[in-house]
């Protein structure tokens, strides 16, 4: 990166996986950026895809200031944990391969992280696929959570990894994503929980928005919501030994109002329906829960020990 004098610098890092199509929409939103071209740079990690994404990155390397790594597929955490390796700005930003940041996205997250120097600063999401009604039963529980966790507390508990920036310094003091999280799936809800266990401090920014295009049937919402399961049993667990209490899940009542959630924001049968795929999803999530719970238990009982988080 050349020298900036104008701004802090930035190392925006995007995982990706087998996603082109995607990565290549979201390489060109990140060209349309607002922020200067000489402050920050894209790091592109493309953790073990069939097909390397060389010719993605290719077609946008002479507006963007890029680096593409390539790694054996290890998952996301891990990805993002090597992008900031390599990563020379004095402030990371991370986003999804599925995420097209608004023009204003960097200049919004860099802003708020000079300003509070020890935060670790959140954005909003928006689903920019709003007739698959998978994706929008995504978008409602996503809503659900960041006011269920945050409500108005200025020090949130949880941001999604697709929409997040903080100063690289403390990133790497606190150990980065913690990679037994092989699958999309708890290691952000963890990072943000240890984050906050170290002393540090977060800011929601909803005006720092990415658009959010991931597509899906019902196979592929049931399968992402049984792994967002296997992931919250591994958090749980992380968090109950880090502060040592008893490990503990949400409240009926958590459940209640997520199903409750879309019926408050419109009356329309679109919103029933939606209100359906959050049981399922919840559904999905409990079993994914209950599966890891008992596979680990097996594992102790035949005196293998507890593994990391596998797929």
């Amino acid at each position: 990166m050349t020298r900036c004098t104008s701004k802090p610098t930035v190392s925006i890092i995007i995982p990706t996986y087998n996603r082109p199509k995607q990565l290549t929409a979201s390489l060109l939103s990140l060209a349309r950026l607002e922020y200067p071209r000489d402050c920050f740079e894209v790091i592109v990690v493309d953790d073990g895809s069939d097909q390397p994404m060389g010719c993605v990155v290719t077609q946008v390397e002479k507006r963007l200031n890029i680096t593409l790594i390539r790694q054996k597929n290890a998952g996301p955490a891990a990805a993002r944990n090597k992008g900031a390796e390599h990563a020379k700005g004095i402030l990371l930003a991370f986003t999804d391969d599925d995420c097209r940041p608004h023009p204003d996205w960097l200049c919004v997250l860099a802003k708020h992280c000079t300003k509070h120097s020890c935060h670790l600063i959140g954005g909003s999401t928006l689903n920019s696929l709003p007739r698959n009604l998978f994706a929008s039963a995504s978008q409602e529980l996503v809503s659900y959570i960041y006011q269920y966790y945050n409500g108005q507390n200025k020090n949130m508990a949880f941001f999604a990894s697709n929409n997040m920036a903080l100063p690289a310094r403390y990133f790497r003091e606190i150990g980065g994503f913690n990679t037994s999280f092989p699958l999309a799936a708890g290691e952000d809800r963890e990072f943000c929980d240890r984050w906050r266990y170290n002393g540090f401090h977060t800011m929601y920014a909803p005006e720092a928005v990415v658009q959010h295009a991931h597509a899906m049937n019902l196979g592929s919402f049931c399968r992402q919501h049984f792994n967002y399961g296997r992931g919250a049993f591994y958090f749980h667990r992380i968090r109950s030994r880090r502060c040592q209490i008893p490990l503990k899940v949400e409240p009926f009542s958590f459940y209640r109002d997520l199903l409750m959630f879309p019926l408050l924001q419109s009356k329309r049968l679109r919103s029933f329906l939606v209100t359906g795929l959050m049981f399922v999803s919840q559904s999905a999530n409990s079993l994914g829960f209950f599966w890891e719970m008992w596979r680990q238990k097996k594992r102790v009982e035949k005196g293998k020990g507890i593994e990391p988080f596998l797929c």
